[in-house]
Formats: structure tokens, sequence, C-alpha cells
């Protein structure tokens, strides 16, 4: 690894924001999943979940590729489940609270969400939104204040401005400068994972990992890696069920 790859790599680990997430649920157009990761790299969030609920939507093989992620899924863990509750209890162990953007639902303005605590993002299906059981089991609910006829978003686009308006704040705390969130040995430990995974020279698209009530705990983003443990073993792809992106 030459000098300005070593550095550029240091320099992402250092402003990487580990409470710092997003929860996709139902979400069945790829290209949306892929912006989405785009847009978390950007901002620093180091894993990602996703929850399909939908039977005609289930992704248990869902795999990723780097064309329109734009590479972001090598950086990034993506943890697939298909139980609500399941999802929103690691997701809450790790993250504390769960916003979502459920249209109808009493809301707040976005912009007045203190987005530098620790905070997962909820955003849901293109035609339906957040499912009810979803905003029920939320800790809140907020808007994007918009000054047009249209009442929402594309998903990919509202997951993007509302992961800038938290860097935005962020920023402002320094999370990115002076106050990273990642101590000294664990941005190590992340560069050396990180770096034997570049290492490998894996090719192909990577897998998301299927996460069930029976799977051991998730492992925190820093920490290396056993190839030996079964929740590192990504989920058997099914033929009507491959991304390819």
């Amino acid at each position: 690894m030459n000098i300005s790859r070593e550095q550029k790599i240091r320099s992402v680990i250092r402003q990487s924001q580990p409470d710092l997430t997003i929860i996709l649920e139902n979400i069945f157009d790829p290209l949306n999943i892929s912006a989405a990761l785009r847009s978390c790299d950007a901002v620093g969030v180091r894993e990602v979940f996703v929850v399909y609920t939908r039977k005609y939507l289930d992704k248990r093989g869902l795999r990723l590729g780097k064309r329109t992620s734009g590479g972001a899924f090598k950086w990034t863990d993506v943890y697939l489940f298909e139980n609500l509750e399941e999802c929103f209890s690691r997701v809450r162990t790790r993250y504390g609270r769960i916003l979502s953007t459920g249209l109808g639902a009493e809301s707040q303005s976005l912009y007045a969400l203190d987005l530098t605590q620790p905070t997962a993002l909820l955003f849901g299906n293109e035609d339906e939104g957040v499912s009810e059981e979803a905003i029920a089991m939320c800790d809140g609910n907020f808007n994007i204040p918009q000054a047009g006829f249209a009442e929402s978003l594309n998903i990919s686009v509202a997951c993007a401005v509302s992961l800038f308006e938290a860097k935005r704040q962020r920023e402002l705390k320094g999370f990115y400068s002076e106050n990273p969130h990642l101590d000294t040995e664990q941005q190590e430990q992340l560069f050396n994972r990180w770096s034997a995974m570049l290492k490998e020279k894996k090719s192909g698209p990577k897998n998301a990992l299927t996460i069930t009530k029976d799977s051991p705990d998730l492992l925190p983003v820093f920490a290396e890696r056993d190839p030996d443990n079964p929740l590192e073993k990504p989920a058997r792809s099914m033929p009507l069920s491959r991304f390819d992106l």
C-alpha cells in the first residue's frame, strides 16, 4: 500500500461515525439501496441495516457490487433481516433511538432534530413508505420540509438529505476533526481490518450478512472478523434474489 493510499484510508477511518446508521425497510429497487450506501459512505456511516418483511421482496441473498454503489459497499457492513422486531432490537442495542420517516404520522422537522446523538434513521418502501408496524416501534418520526407540491422525496434522496444534515451538525461539534468517535486503538483496528481485506483482493459482488434471532452479537465496525465465525459467512444467494449493482 502506497503512502497516499494509506493516508486516505486513515483519514476516512478517523471521520467514521459509528453511532449513526440507517435502516431500509422493504426497499425493492436495488439502485436505491446502492445510492443510500454511497451517501452513508460519504458521511462516515460504516454499517447499514436492511429488513424485508414482504415475501415478494425477499432478498435473502442480497448482493451488491461496485458499479452504481461506487465501491461504497466494500467499506460498509450490510446486515439483512427478515424479522422487523429482531432488526429493531439489534439496532436499538447499538444506537439507542430509531427515528422514522413515516408520512401521515405526527412528526417534527428534520432540522429540529439533534443528530449529534446516537441515531438510526429509518426509510421505507418506495410505494408505501415506512410500515405502520415500524412506525409504532420507533422512538420518533420526522419529516423533510418541502416548498413544492410533492409530499415526499425519492428514498435515496431523502436518505442523502437526512444524512448530510447529520453531517452538518456533527461537523460543528468536531466529530470529523478534533473529536473523532473512534479512539486511536479502534482506528488502528479498523485500519488493520481494511488492510487485510485489500490484501485478499476479493473480486465480484459482496454479500450482505443475514441475521436471525439465533445469530451471535454483531461485532463493532472496527473489530477484525474471524473467517470461521458463522456470522461472517454470507447467506447463499437464491436465483431470484440476487442483486448485482
